[in-house]
């Protein structure tokens, strides 16, 4: 992926989810260094506070020397993503971001249960001889081919998520600048 500097946390998340394929349906975290952050609660997770995904930048992350962290989705399935700042370069003009450059492999169906119960998944939805074949592929809505990322919906995801990043960036300067949330 391609994204911009000034892109939050929050919406690297939504990022991530796009080209997961996920649907944003559990909570998220990222942890930095000692800090963790995604969407607040009342009470503290592991007993360490939470702080806003939706004001942390990535270019203050970069300011300070941070090019790698951890996401972690789904508490109960405990997806870890280590994410790596790889370059920073100027924007291309006329370019919407973010923007989808390359990816390998369809993420696994949200639900599936971690890393063990994607790995008993794939070995029965790619076996029809599989006892539980017919079972997971009614659950998951049909056929799973974990190597076919399905580019095209990947791109059209993140496309959508470029256009409402457009589209609000036109009406904060049409209102008179940017706007503190």
């Amino acid at each position: 992926m391609e994204v911009p500097l000034d892109l939050t946390l929050k919406h690297l998340h939504d990022v991530i989810q796009a080209a997961m394929g996920w649907q944003d349906c559990h909570l998220y975290a990222f942890h930095i260094g000692d800090a963790t952050y995604g969407e607040p609660t009342p009470s503290a997770f592991d007993g360490h506070r939470t702080l806003r995904a939706r004001v942390a930048r990535l270019r203050t992350l970069l300011d300070r020397g941070v090019d790698r962290f951890t996401y972690v989705y789904d508490f109960g399935d405990d997806w870890e993503h280590r994410i790596t700042v790889e370059a920073v370069e100027e924007a291309a003009p006329g370019v919407a971001y973010p923007r989808f450059v390359d990816g390998a492999r369809r993420g696994p169906p949200e639900d599936v249960g971690g890393p063990p119960g994607y790995q008993e998944f794939l070995k029965a939805a790619t076996n029809p001889r599989h006892r539980r074949h017919r079972e997971v592929i009614a659950w998951h809505g049909g056929a799973h081919d974990p190597d076919d990322i399905d580019e095209p919906i990947v791109r059209l995801r993140i496309r959508r998520i470029a256009k409402r990043r457009h589209a609000g960036q036109r009406a904060r300067a049409a209102a008179g600048g940017p706007r503190r949330a």
